[in-house]
């Protein structure tokens, strides 16, 4: 991430050191929330003169507020308007007050940006959309957007890529990078609000050739099924033509299920085996048991799952997300 001299200036005019000015610049970009470890593992600080200074700085300049928790202690909340206009950032939700559970969300995701600085992230709205719409010229519709109301007299606002997780762009070099979106669980023991975030994006992944997403969470225990929802919403989806492996997967089934071993050659078997593991997702079981009493034809699956012209190449991983201690990724 290569941040502009003239944000670093403009929060250097504050008071505030170049470690400082680097690191609330990453806080207001990316979370607008962070607590004392994360800061001291950035600036390799202390407790002592330097911190105090520090907290004196943003509480005299009126730039943060703290906020205590229960369970986690003081979190800083970096809110004042003047500072993220400095550095073009003004209209960032990240400045306004939040639930427990999105500044716990906010602190995770600075963990990950903190950790991976070196990365080319697409930090604002206008950078994404310009990115998408005049560079991989996608069709503004398809852009995950939400709509918010003003007051009677205004006109309401459209906003892209409201939910502000890391996005950056990624590659051997400059000529093949590819976009890598990214989710972070929450505090959430299910993956409800991961499928309602999947679903918002899939206009836009289905008109990218290739892309990749990056599934971060405290723990590994979602992982798996992280993975399968992510496999059957939309890399399966996406192939050139997964119907008609998905279909024989089903005859072949079928046929086992009916006790019909003669008509189920050694191939097949194989077939199924690795097909098992493809079609595991819920959705495809009640698919199956609709193909299977005739209340899905094939002509239905062919469209579901026939996928387009274009050759889709989709990269998942899931990565557990530990707090921030310092070391940067390189």
């Amino acid at each position: 991430m290569t941040i502009a001299p003239v944000h670093l200036q403009a929060l250097a005019a504050f008071g505030y050191t170049e470690d400082e000015a680097r690191f609330l610049y990453l806080v207001a970009t990316h979370s607008g929330y962070f607590v004392a470890r994360q800061f001291l593992a950035f600036t390799g600080a202390h407790w002592g003169k330097r911190t105090t200074l520090f907290w004196m700085k943003l509480h005299t300049n009126e730039h943060a507020r703290t906020e205590r928790f229960p369970k986690s202690g003081v979190v800083y909340h970096l809110f004042a308007r003047r500072l993220y206009r400095q550095i073009g950032r003004e209209n960032l939700r990240n400045r306004r007050e939040h639930e427990t559970q999105f500044i716990h969300r906010r602190i995770a995701i600075l963990d990950y940006v903190l950790a991976n600085e070196q990365q080319a992230y697409l930090e604002t709205e206008t950078e994404k959309v310009s990115y998408f719409c005049a560079e991989q010229n996608v069709a503004s519709h398809v852009l995950p957007s939400k709509t918010y109301h003003g007051q009677r007299t205004s006109q309401p606002t459209v906003r892209c890529f409201v939910d502000k997780f890391p996005m950056f762009l990624d590659g051997p070099d400059s000529s093949s990078l590819v976009v890598t979106f990214s989710y972070v669980q929450g505090a959430e023991a299910n993956l409800t609000e991961f499928v309602r975030h999947i679903e918002a994006y899939l206009p836009l992944f289905r008109e990218l050739p290739e892309f990749a997403f990056l599934y971060l969470a405290r723990t590994d225990s979602l992982f798996s099924k992280a993975r399968e929802l992510f496999d059957s919403l939309v890399t399966i989806p996406l192939e050139s033509n997964p119907a008609a492996d998905l279909l024989r997967y089903f005859e072949i089934r079928k046929a086992w299920d009916l006790r019909q071993y003669g008509a189920v050659t050694e191939a097949d078997l194989i077939f199924r085996n690795q097909a098992k593991g493809r079609f595991t997702a819920q959705v495809f079981e009640h698919l199956y048991r609709g193909w299977k009493t005739g209340r899905v034809t094939r002509t239905e699956i062919q469209n579901d799952f026939g996928g387009g012209a274009m050759r889709h190449i989709v990269h998942f991983r899931a990565e557990v997300l530990r707090p921030y201690t310092g070391d940067r990724r390189e």
